[in-house]
This record gives C-alpha cells, structure tokens and sequence, in this order.
C-alpha cells in the first residue's frame, strides 16, 4: 500500500516547491523556438530593407519586453507633440459669451421697450374690475361670528404689561397676542406700549394710533383693559418700570407655557411684565384662545379718529376719481423704498451710482452685516429665486398684462420710492391716473403725521383695505394683515393678487416673447390669485391673515361653521 499523500508537510518546516516560470517572451516565439530545436518549424521571412531591420528589433524589444507598454502612453503623447509642433496653431475660434442664467439679470427696461407698442395697441377697455374675481365664492361665502361675551369677569389673577416691538403691524400682532393671554389667564392688561423701532423711527403711542377707549369698552365682557397700572402697585417698584422683573418668554410659545410658567408668577406677584412680546404665542391654540385674538384685531381695534378721519376722506376722493369704474379702484403695496433695495442685495439698471447708493444705504441700516468675512451675495439667484423686490415698471408691466387698461385708477401705498424720478416714470405712462396719499392730501392734512411712519402707514392700510383689488409685490406683515382683513370684510376673499415672481423673473428676462404670449402668461397668474383668494387656516397659519374658519361662518352652505362662544 502506498502511504496517504500530505500536501502540505506535517513537521510545518518544509513547504512544497514553487512551480516553474514560465518561459519569457512571447508565445509565438516560444513556439518558433520549440519548432527549431525539433526542426519541424519554418522561419520567419528574414527583414530585407533597413527600415524593416529596424522595426522588427524594435517589435522584438517590445515583445520580449511587455513591461515596456507601460510607457506606450507616453510615447504616443511625446509624438503628438513633436508633430503638433510642426503645424500652426494659428486658427480663428469663434468667441462663445454664455449667457447668464434666464431670471437672474434685470432685462424688464428692454422688455418693456420691445412690448409698448402691441401693447399700446392693445390698450382698450375690458372692464377689468368689474371681471377680475370671477369665482370669489366657489367654496361658499363667510361672514364675521365673533360672539362677545355678557356676564361679569370673576376678580383679576393680577396685571399683564406688554412692550410690544417692530412696526404697525407687528405691533398689531402684539396687541392681538396680549389680548388673548389675559384673557385666558383671567388677567387684567395694561395698554401696551411700544417700543421706539431703529428703522421705523416713531415714538408713537397706543393713544397716537388706536382709538384706545374704543378698544378698552369693546373688550371689556372678555377682558379687562386699563390704560395705567394702579398706584400701589407701582409703589412696590419705586414707579420705576425698570425695576419690575422681565419674565422672557420664547417666540410661538404654547399657551400651555402660560398656564404652567407664567400663571403662577402673576398669582404670586400680581404683576408681569412681558418685554419684548410680538410673536410670543403660537397660532396653534384652542379655539378659546383664537376668539379673543379674532376680537382684538377685527372688532376691538381701530385707528384714532384724526388717522381715521383723513384715511376714509382719501378712499372716497379714490373712488370719485374711479367713477367710470362704478368707484372701483386698485391698491398697490409697492417696496421699493432704498431700504428694502439695498436689503435686498438685487441688482438693477443703476450702474455704479445705485452700487454707491446701495452699499451706503447697508452699511447705515445694518453696519458690517453684508460685508461679513465668507459672506457671498448672489444677485442672480436671489432674482432667480422670487426675491427681488418689484420695480414700479414690473408692476406696470403685470398689471396692464392683466388686462387692466391705462383708464385704471390705482392708489400706490409706498415709502419713498428709490430715484422715483426715473423708476417711477414707466408705471406713470402705463397708469396716469395713479395717485399715492401725497397726491390725494394737501400738505396741510399730511402735516400731523408726516413725521410718524407708523400713522403714515395707517392711512395706507385703510385707502387699500376699501379698494376692490390689493396688489403685493413683496410680502411682510402689512399685506398679510391686509389679505386677512379683507377677507373678514369681504366674505372671506381677499381681493388680492400675488405674483408668482419666480415666474415673473423668468418671463421679464425672455427677449423672445411676445406681447400675446404675455398677456396670457398674466390672466393665468391673475387667476390663479383668484382662486387662491379663500383659504382656510391651517395649524400653523395665522389668523391674521386666515380668519377662516376661526374667526368666521360659512353661509349658503348645509354644514355651516356655528360661531364660537366664550369660554
């Protein structure tokens, strides 16, 4: 018997030998080579020419050599070279100038160049204003169902005072908030004071602005409102506001938050000062809680009778303006003040004096904020993204695609426009019949509150909340209280239109289209907004701007909303 076979060496010292090499070279010499030793072979045709001689010790080398392909790269490139070398370069390439970005550049003074004259032709009267809101309705109409309450407040848990910061309408958004929580707590508010902003620059008090016992009486089966705290209170403290502890409350905190932080420091302390208090309070709360927010901003609160006053003598000199329009007239909200266009860091047809303008005006309002280090500012894709604000010509532009015609009055609630001069100048020739408070008023109506942007902005809020279409170009607090307000006084439609501006951007940097094209393009967007007009609040949305269903009904409908009842 032949004894077992062990691949491997069982001491562990020794190990198998390694097979042969194989022969180098290539196999077909190797064959060559096998075939002469047999004398079975046949020879390769001997190189006759030079030449020949030379290519073949070369593809010898190469063959025996395989490592030598490894330069083969190499060698194709340095003979490239050497041949390229020999040929002129001299060749005519066409310039290629790529073009930025469609959207990111301001081309709207070219566009408008290239659309007046089918625009001009196309200028007649369609009625617009009498056709823009179409299906105001569709999902039914809304009406105001804010119950107040008759029965007597049981004894107060103590006193809530507000320093509410920003301007008109972030202020409203204060008052609307501290109303609510006091309320809810049981608690008795001090009219809110405002704090002196750095942009709007107005020392204005609650009493300057709003019609402070109106507010106070309408409240008072909800709330109790005082408009000073009592004397012994203020004793404890030295009369010395200062001296009163601050309870800091983050922003959108749940009313929850309240009753389980705050509620045991008012029962405490019978005082709490609340500083600063804008956006304090979350929109997702109880219904209890969204009614007293719905009386403060839509039933409590109104603007002094001297703001008043003149505010509703400009709405009607705008409708008497727009008597071939039965008084229908179009309110614009145009930003387009330096501050919003240096803010905005958008680039326009200035050249190097808006440039100056610009970086002066950030370096004023916001020092070292844009001159950050790393900080990198992208004009085109901040156009391209919807951000720029609207320029007068843009607006004209939108609105005269709309289908509304040169015979249009509009009533234009603006700051000081930036180099009105000549921005203003297109919107003029498309719409001359625009006024703005300053063209309504005489200077001497205007004169107790030129200085006070905040009763400014007041009378711009009232001539727009009575037109029949309110126009945003840049969103922020004062056209999302306005669509809110409308939509409360006018069945639950806002009236408003707002532009899709990424789209805008797009359609105003297009050198190609067409006036039809555009015209088409604006009915689209126009009734887009038409549709969009009603919509119900959602869980995060402010009531503010979303009465519905919160602070309204639903009538004409089987399933109407029942109004709410005080807690």
């Amino acid at each position: 018997m032949h004894p077992a076979y062990n691949r491997i060496s069982s001491s562990g010292h020794n190990s198998p030998s390694p097979p042969q090499s194989p022969l180098r070279g290539s196999p077909r010499l190797r064959h060559t080579r096998s075939s002469n030793n047999k004398g079975s072979g046949k020879f390769l045709p001997p190189p006759k020419t030079f030449a020949q001689r030379i290519a073949w010790i070369l593809l010898s080398v190469l063959l025996r050599r395989q490592g030598v392909f490894l330069f083969a790269p190499l060698i194709y490139i340095s003979g490239m070279l050497l041949y390229m070398g020999t040929v002129s370069l001299d060749v005519v390439v066409p310039d290629i100038n790529s073009r930025p970005p469609p959207g990111s550049v301001y081309r709207s003074p070219q566009l408008y160049n290239k659309l007046r004259p089918e625009m001009d032709a196309d200028n007649f009267s369609s009625d617009a204003l009498a056709t823009v809101w179409r299906h105001p309705y569709k999902g039914g109409e809304w009406r105001p169902c804010i119950n107040k309450s008759e029965e007597g407040l049981p004894e107060s848990n103590g006193y809530i005072y507000v320093e509410a910061n920003g301007g008109l309408n972030q202020q409203r958004t204060s008052i609307g908030n501290a109303v609510a929580v006091a309320g809810y707590l049981n608690a008795t508010l001090v009219i809110p004071n405002f704090h002196y902003h750095s942009i709007w620059r107005d020392p204005s008090k609650f009493s300057d602005i709003y019609d402070e016992e109106y507010f106070i009486q309408t409240l008072k089966g909800d709330v109790r409102v005082v408009n000073k705290l009592p004397g012994y209170i203020m004793e404890r403290f030295d009369h010395n506001m200062s001296n009163v502890y601050n309870f800091k409350v983050k922003a959108w905190s749940s009313i929850k938050y309240y009753r389980e932080s705050v509620l045991p420091r008012l029962l405490e302390e019978q005082f709490i000062r609340i500083s600063p208090f804008a956006n304090r309070l979350s929109f997702d709360a109880p219904p209890a809680v969204q009614r007293l927010r719905c009386l403060a901003n839509y039933e409590s609160l109104r603007f002094a009778n001297p703001i008043a006053t003149l505010a509703e003598s400009l709405v009607e000199r705008m409708k008497e303006r727009s008597a071939h329009n039965n008084g229908k007239y179009i309110a614009v909200h145009l930003r387009f003040e330096e501050d919003m266009v240096a803010f905005s860091c958008c680039i326009f047809d200035g050249g190097e004096q808006e440039k100056s303008d610009m970086n002066a005006a950030r370096e004023r309002g916001w020092r070292g904020k844009f001159t950050k280090p790393g900080r990198v500012i992208r004009p085109g894709s901040i156009r391209i993204n919807g951000k720029c604000p609207l320029t007068p010509l843009e607006v004209g532009l939108m609105l005269r695609g709309m289908g509304f015609d040169n015979s249009t009055s509009i009533f234009l609630a603006s700051g000081k426009i930036y180099n009105a001069e000549k921005t203003m100048a297109p919107l003029l020739e498309m719409f001359p019949l625009l006024q703005t408070k300053d063209m309504l008023a005489s200077a001497e109506e205007l004169s107790p509150f030129k200085n006070f942007s905040s009763r400014m902005a007041a009378i711009d809020y009232t001539v727009c909340l009575h037109s029949e279409v309110f126009v945003t170009t840049q969103g922020g607090n004062f056209p999302h209280f306005l669509m809110g307000h409308r939509r409360y006084l006018f069945g639950g439609h806002s009236k408003t239109i707002r532009p899709d501006k990424r789209k805008l951007a797009l359609l105003f940097d297009n050198p190609n289209i067409g006036w039809k094209t555009f015209k088409r393009q604006m009915l689209n967007m126009r009734s887009h907004s038409d549709s969009k007009g009603i919509e119900l609040k959602r869980p995060n949305d402010s009531i503010y701007t979303f009465p519905c269903p919160d602070c309204m009904c639903r009538v004409n409908k089987t399933e109407e909303v029942k109004p709410q009842s005080p807690p």
